[in-house]
């Protein structure tokens, strides 16, 4: 029997979404993350003697989510295998942007997915596909990060090793083509990689696309100063990304997004968090040079000192692709003294960072496009594959205010789960304190007419928990329920979340048979 989060599609039936809490916003902090508890399905062994809330918050959001619902509490509960068959693929998508915080060395705790969530879906996702199948966590991390530190600092690595001693393949897989090296936020080197071993197919979304008519080209700026890459693959009526194959031929993917504010979306959650399903994600446009008086984004209202910066750094960026070595320490030593003489980027607006952001959302979109109607030889299905995609929110530790990566540690602890992620974002930023209206991710993924991706409207998205206070439509929560997180400085005043509007009222009708005057429409 499908669970009602799986039942919901296309064909307007109401979104559900499960949502539990943990009592502290705590993770443990023994590897390698075992439950605490032997719950009956619990199949690896290993207990660990510190209290374990996020397994139990995973566990209990599958079983609110009515997952395998005749199977809870026995010993042959298998709450994702409706979605991939034994000796299937699964790729878990977690948040993996960065190994460190840029202020607190503890910070990475509300910057990452946590390793202690990881394990507890990677447990049930084995459960499903047993030892003749693969679990895989893949992300393509902020191109001059550490992926051996990511791993390192969330305990994936000894993860690894519990698995394999088990007898389950359990894999890491860096989906980057290059890591850089950079010094002073300017790219110094650039070291190739062997990416993903399932190879990337290339889409184009042409006419589907949610950039299909934007008044953009030639001026998109993607992941690389070199904006030559980005504005190549977005011209003439084509919209192109290069995905993982590994993403693209798995039976399942488990997107394990970090709950936090995010510079250019106002928040990250399962849709913005396919960023990381790219191989290259300087085909992926991030902001529109200009501004909303030329159909640009890049700042709202630039003045002088703005304008002279651009073109500054226009002229760096030109002069550090023709002689890369003068270049790239001109450009070094400018950015040092540009953040002292034009602000640095947690007060300062710049390179479309900011609620106006009319570019990033749509990017977005079309990644998840490619997800739910993708195929593995570049091609597209004209229905989505169902139950393909699924999204589990941690925000157990969120991260609010200058994310996604200088966040403050906001103590969340949630954890939403369901099958639709258009519905689980939904139902995430309200729960952040966030109006998803003013989230162009959520608000534009109820709207997309080519390729669709929900139905219906994002109000109307179900709670289904066990904190009596959020439960039922999504549309009424006060904000004062909310977890009223605080947004990125460039998106302070625009976001947060209103207080919902009344029911409109009744009509009120007669007592009594209505008269044959009434009907009949007489004065």
């Amino acid at each position: 029997m499908k669970s009602f989060a799986s039942a919901a599609s296309l064909d307007g039936m109401p979104y559900r979404v499960a949502v539990t809490r943990t009592e502290q916003a705590v993770y443990p902090s023994v590897l390698p993350f075992s439950p605490d508890i032997a719950y009956p399905e619990y199949g690896f062994g290993h207990l660990d003697n510190e209290p374990n809330a996020a397994y139990a918050a995973v566990r209990r959001v599958f079983a609110l989510a009515g997952l395998d619902p005749a199977g809870v509490g026995t010993t042959r509960w298998n709450p994702l295998g409706e979605f991939v068959p034994p000796g299937g693929t699964v790729v878990l998508k977690p948040n993996l942007v960065c190994q460190a915080h840029p202020r607190d060395p503890a910070g990475w705790r509300w910057v990452l997915t946590h390793g202690s969530v990881i394990r507890a879906v990677a447990d049930y996702a084995l459960r499903a596909v047993g030892t003749a199948g693969r679990v895989v966590v893949a992300d393509a991390p902020q191109t001059d990060s550490s992926f051996a530190g990511i791993i390192t600092v969330l305990g994936l690595d000894g993860l690894r090793r519990f698995y394999r001693e088990r007898g389950y393949t359990f894999d890491l897989l860096d989906l980057r083509q290059e890591e850089w090296t950079s010094r002073g936020g300017v790219v110094v080197a650039r070291r190739r990689l062997p990416g993903d071993p399932a190879s990337a197919v290339a889409f184009d979304l042409g006419a589907a696309s949610e950039f299909a008519g934007h008044p953009g080209t030639g001026r998109y700026y993607g992941a690389d100063y070199d904006s030559r890459v980005v504005n190549g693959h977005h011209t003439g009526g084509r919209h192109e990304y290069l995905l993982s194959g590994t993403v693209l031929q798995a039976d399942l993917v488990v997107n394990l997004p970090k709950l936090k504010s995010h510079k250019k979306a106002g928040i990250t959650l399962g849709m913005k968090n396919l960023v990381g399903v790219n191989a290259d994600k300087n085909w992926l446009p991030h902001h529109t040079e200009g501004w909303p008086g030329n159909h640009g984004d890049e700042h709202p209202r630039p003045g002088p000192a703005h304008r002279l910066e651009r073109a500054l750094a226009g002229g760096l960026r030109w002069a550090a692709l023709a002689w890369p070595q003068l270049g790239t320490g001109a450009l070094r030593v400018a950015r040092r003294g540009g953040t002292r003489v034009f602000g640095d980027g947690d007060t300062t607006i710049r390179s479309g960072n900011w609620w106006g952001n009319d570019t990033v959302w749509r990017m977005s979109l079309d990644l998840n496009k490619i997800i739910e109607y993708g195929w593995p030889d570049g091609t597209l299905a004209e229905r989505p594959r169902p139950g393909r995609h699924l999204v589990l929110v941690d925000g157990i530790v969120a991260g609010h205010r200058n994310g996604p990566m200088d966040p403050d540690a906001l103590p969340g602890r949630l954890v939403a789960f369901g099958t639709t992620p258009a519905a689980v974002d939904a139902a995430a930023t309200v729960l952040f304190g966030f109006d998803p209206d003013r989230i162009p991710t959520v608000r534009q993924a109820f709207r997309c007419r080519r390729l669709p991706l929900a139905a219906g409207d994002w109000r109307d998205v179900e709670l289904v928990g066990d904190d009596p206070t959020w439960q039922g439509r999504i549309g009424l929560l006060r904000p004062a329920a909310s977890l009223q997180a605080e947004p990125h400085f460039a998106w302070r005043g625009q976001v947060e979340l209103p207080e919902p509007e009344p029911p409109a009222p009744r009509r009120q009708e007669p007592d009594g048979p209505t008269p044959a005057w009434a009907e009949a429409g007489a004065p």
